[in-house]
């Protein structure tokens, strides 16, 4: 009898194993799709080829690039079953007060004469710390105050905003030094959205705070009862998002050469975008870095296609919204598929 099983056993031991397609294949495929689609229309209703004019690809990647850098922290935050609204916000804030310790000597209306013209590096390190010590808040505020993670950081949002506006009283800064305008120039946007995103998919992929951070966003019991410091780790993983967020601010501004308190609304609607759309789980555990920057691309190639085919602004916000929605209806819908296996 033994025997007998052990036959009919044998098969299904020596079979291959099917290999596992990764999900980044379909989303990079979706993008082809939208690319070739903008392409078609292009030609029907513009008379132009979308996909061969490197001018406006250049100036899509650059736009989605800030993007990027905040939708890598922002994934983060998912994967753990979170969420953050006030990366948009904190870009306007850290914008504000880098911009204000990078003004020249030249510039009569400088927010602080006696700190011109500053080394590069002093303005962007306080942005940093601004950026940082936002997040470091939305954690601590999660964690000891046990507040849903929508509300603290509904709640960094709108003092964010308000502290950008109040910093100036709502006037604009402008004349900034070229050492810290070179931040934003050509294509270094880009080049440090690459390294960001590199960085931490090795991070998240192949180090402990990677294991932990897809431990908590899949059973946050699990993840205490197996020793995992959980409050610790979500502070950090806050903390992080602040950090890129406040990046994200420090570029936009020299990108500019001026920074507005209104500067970085709804990026974070984007980023969260980016992140879902590129596979990323609003229920947590689930979310690769690789999926977000095809995810950040996709949303770049629509609105740059939606500019091209001269669609209505009011339209493309319309559309955007689809998208999301329908992210995340099929985000649930492999859900219950797992749940069923």
């Amino acid at each position: 009898m033994v025997s007998k099983v052990a036959e009919a056993a044998a098969p299904a031991l020596t079979r291959p194993r099917r290999r596992r397609v990764p999900p980044e294949l379909g989303i990079f495929l979706v993008l082809i799709g939208i690319a070739l689609l903008c392409e078609i229309l292009g030609w029907i209703f513009v008379g132009q080829s979308f996909l061969m004019n490197l001018q406006r690809l250049k100036i899509m990647i650059l736009q989605v690039s800030v993007i990027g850098i905040i939708s890598v922290g922002v994934t983060q935050v998912i994967i753990t079953g979170g969420i953050d609204l006030s990366s948009g916000s904190v870009v306007g804030l850290t914008a504000m007060v880098a911009a204000s310790f990078a003004q020249s000597s030249t510039w009569a209306r400088a927010v602080y004469p006696a700190l011109t013209d500053m080394p590069f590096f002093v303005p962007i390190g306080i942005g940093l710390l601004i950026g940082l010590v936002a997040g470091y808040i939305n954690g601590q505020l999660i964690t000891r105050t046990k507040i849903p993670p929508f509300i603290a950081t509904l709640g960094m949002m709108v003092s964010a905003r308000g502290l950008s506006k109040l910093y100036t009283k709502g006037q604009p800064i402008s004349g900034l030094t070229d050492q810290f305008n070179f931040i934003g120039s050509g294509i270094w946007p880009v080049v440090v959205f690459l390294i960001i995103a590199v960085v931490f998919h090795i991070v998240l992929r192949y180090t402990r705070y990677g294991k932990f951070t897809y431990a908590i966003g899949a059973n946050v019991q699990a993840a205490r009862v197996s020793g995992i410091n959980v409050e610790g780790h979500l502070v950090k993983v806050y903390a992080i998002a602040g950090l890129l967020a406040g990046l994200a601010g420090i570029i936009t501004a020299a990108r500019v050469q001026t920074a507005q308190a209104g500067m970085g609304v709804t990026y974070e609607l984007d980023a969260i975008a980016a992140a879902v759309i590129g596979g990323t789980s609003l229920t947590g555990g689930v979310g690769r870095i690789a999926g977000t920057v095809i995810g950040t691309i996709i949303l770049g190639v629509m609105i740059s296609g939606f500019t091209f085919l001269n669609v209505d602004a009011y339209y493309q916000e319309i559309a955007k919204g689809v998208i999301i929605i329908a992210a995340v209806a099929i985000d649930v819908y492999r859900q219950k598929k797992r749940a069923k296996r």
